[in-house]
């Protein structure tokens, strides 16, 4: 058996300030991995139009902008699907989860990743017009990225 394919997706809106942080994670990670098996994706689409993006992947890892109040600006959480039911900045009232997304791509018979794995970074300002994110949540960039590298090792194929 091959190794499997992964998609990283970074989520948010790049120019407003900590918005786009699951984009600039994702930046890191293309510029630090190279491996077929691996393929990196940057959106502010979530819900529904994610299901297009996550077919054909066995696994996916997607970073976006935590706002929960729960945690210090720049915090970075490892989350399941079932946590971020009501946390991630991206599930807009407009739109379904990730989730729902998910078990609408399978029923659509679409192969959907068996496995999912959501980094959230507490963010501080999701409402300023700026390509910077705040200093506190810049911080977390690199190790968020590092984080996701680490648990890619764990992915590596037991074969």
């Amino acid at each position: 058996m091959g190794a499997m394919k992964t998609l990283v997706i970074g989520l948010g809106n790049p120019i407003l300030c900590d918005d786009g942080i699951g984009i600039r994670v994702v930046q890191e990670l293309a510029a630090r991995i190279n491996l077929p098996e691996v393929d990196f994706y940057e959106t502010s689409t979530s819900g529904l139009g994610l299901v297009d993006v996550l077919t054909g992947y066995q696994r996916a890892i997607i970073v976006d902008a935590l706002v929960s109040g729960k945690g210090a600006p720049g915090e970075v959480r490892r989350l399941s699907l079932e946590d971020i039911n009501a946390t991630l900045h991206s599930t807009s009232l407009h739109d379904i989860s990730i989730g729902e997304a998910l078990q609408l791509g399978r029923r659509l018979g679409a192969q959907m990743p068996e496995e999912i794995v959501i980094y959230g970074i507490e963010v501080q300002n999701i409402d300023t017009f700026s390509e910077n994110c705040t200093p506190e949540v810049e911080k977390a960039i690199p190790e968020c990225a590092a984080r996701i590298i680490e648990e890619m090792q764990l992915f590596k194929p037991t074969d």
